[in-house]
């Protein structure tokens, strides 16, 4: 949980309305740690073990037990500020955050609260093609707590705490975005942040990427309203439903003269509704204060330098690249970096075929088309980066049209082909052309014979393009496609019925 402060509001004069209110959403993610034991224990972190077989002693905190830092968690939330440009702490505390729950045994959970690990930072990423970034607060490191199993079947609760101690990064935003699309686009480029770096593994349905809303509405330029925290929201497509259905129920209330009572509340799929779940505490009532068996953290330069030289190149480092090495827009450049794998297919495809906007532009449009379809990553593309780049060339020399090249997209996609283990990607790609043949014509002879010929027949429109009408041309482009059976090079045509017609 974040400290709570007056929230520094980014000033949005452009933010879009509903029902006359300005939508404020701030986020509070609580990142899973990709270390493989917890933040003051040797106990394991691995997911899916039966209940109560991974928590320890000190997880329990049971007398006699003392807890111990673990290095690779620091690292990690090292990491993470580094990528989003905050400032690394060369000091910071922790707490003990005070609170009862069955599946907490302590009594208390061990956190940051004033001088937190991370701290300031931004995320940038495009809403649409317009750019946006959403400014951090801090990002501190905390140990999760156990999970409550309802088994209504019987009517009891059970408690599991192999979670108990579970190395969390909870990274804080400022109040910066005014929509749940805003919202959605923001979380989607932070999962891309931490999976990028491999600090967190982003499994959402597992936990390790649990995302908190808090939302609020108030009249433009009038008073912050108050907030309600939608907790544990774990899907993107959730976390806009969620967020719709509190902004829709907060205004109707205000509407209908009702105070919002500051609270926490679940969104059920099911219904579509947020629920109030209990009142929302504030920071007081936790009674922070410093934990006296764990001493500040102490984080060297040296240290970060060192971390910062171990880590991979960062997403907006190499959208930078891609700019400056391959003369793409920032937007081309950020899409292609939304992972790992997706930048690598396009730097493949985009050194094999020498052209790397075209390149740019059929993974962003064709095949990306398909794979939104599957529901599927850049990983389950039925072509390869150097087949796609073999297609490409194919194109760019003129040998097919555009609309050829998707006929031979679908072939590859839907494996109406057999490659031989021989076979080069150029090789199976000509094959392919010639089998279909989808070869445009390129004998300027025959071309010139097929354009005379619908010069003769087509007296009326091309009476019409000659006293200035543009679009009379097109009529004439479309008889000598359906003459050529659509092998005729589209600008070859247009440069031979312009220089016939002048």
């Amino acid at each position: 949980m974040s400290v709570s402060t007056t929230p520094t509001l980014l000033d949005r004069p452009d933010a879009p309305l509903v029902g006359g209110y300005e939508v404020i959403i701030g986020f509070e993610t609580h990142s899973q740690l990709s270390t493989r034991s917890k933040i003051f224990s040797r106990a394991s972190t691995a997911f899916g073990a039966e209940p109560n077989t991974q928590a320890c002693a000190v997880d329990l905190a049971l007398p006699g037990t003392l807890p111990v830092m673990n290095k690779g968690a620091v690292e990690r939330a090292i990491e993470f500020g580094l990528a989003v440009g905050a400032h690394i702490a060369p000091r910071s505390i922790f707490a003990r955050k005070n609170y009862f729950y069955p599946d907490l045994p302590k009594g208390y959970q061990i956190s940051q609260f004033e001088i937190p690990v991370v701290q300031g930072g931004v995320v940038e990423f495009f809403l649409g093609d317009r750019k946006m970034a959403v400014r951090l607060v801090r990002a501190h490191l905390e140990e999760d707590a156990g999970k409550s199993l309802h088994e209504d079947f019987i009517g009891q609760t059970g408690i599991d705490l192999n979670r108990a101690g579970t190395p969390l990064l909870e990274i804080v935003t400022e109040p910066d975005m005014r929509s749940s699309a805003e919202a959605v686009a923001y979380a989607k480029e932070l999962h891309k942040i931490v999976t990028w770096i491999g600090i967190c593994d982003g499994n959402m349905q597992e936990g390790s990427f649990r995302c908190d809303a808090n939302v609020s509405v108030r009249k433009p330029g009038g008073p912050l309203g108050t907030r309600r925290e939608i907790k544990n929201l774990n899907s993107f497509k959730f976390m806009q439903q969620a967020i719709d259905y509190e902004v829709r129920w907060q205004i109707e209330q205000l509407e209908d003269g009702h105070a919002i009572q500051q609270a926490t509340v679940l969104f059920n799929p099911d219904t579509g509704e947020t629920r109030a779940m209990r009142t929302k505490e504030d920071a007081a009532d936790y009674r922070y204060f410093p934990d006296p068996d764990l001493p500040p953290l102490v984080i060297s330069e040296d240290w970060i330098a060192k971390v910062r030289g171990e880590m991979a190149e960062l997403p907006r480092v190499m959208a930078q690249r891609f700019m400056n090495d391959y003369a793409l827009s920032e937007y081309d450049a950020t899409q292609l970096t939304q992972s790992l794998a997706l930048a690598a297919y396009f730097e493949a495809a985009a050194k094999a075929c020498g052209n790397a906007k075209l390149a740019s532009n059929w993974i962003m449009g064709e095949i990306s088309r398909r794979l939104n379809a599957e529901n599927s990553e850049i990983s389950a593309s039925h072509i390869s980066a150097t087949a796609l780049a073999a297609l490409i060339v194919r194109v760019y020399d003129g040998t097919i049209s555009n609309n050829a090249a998707k006929q031979v997209l679908d072939v590859l996609w839907n494996d109406k082909v057999v490659i031989e283990p021989s076979a080069t990607d150029q090789t199976l790609i000509d094959a392919i052309i010639e089998a279909k043949g989808l070869k445009q014509m390129n004998d300027t002879g025959a071309l010139e014979k097929i354009v005379d010929e619908v010069i003769a027949a087509n007296a009326k429109n091309v009476a019409e393009f000659k006293a200035g009408n543009e679009k009379a041309l097109n009529g004439l482009v479309g008889q000598i496609m359906k003459a050529s059976k659509g092998k005729a090079n589209p600008q070859q045509v247009n440069d031979l019925l312009r220089s016939k017609l002048a």
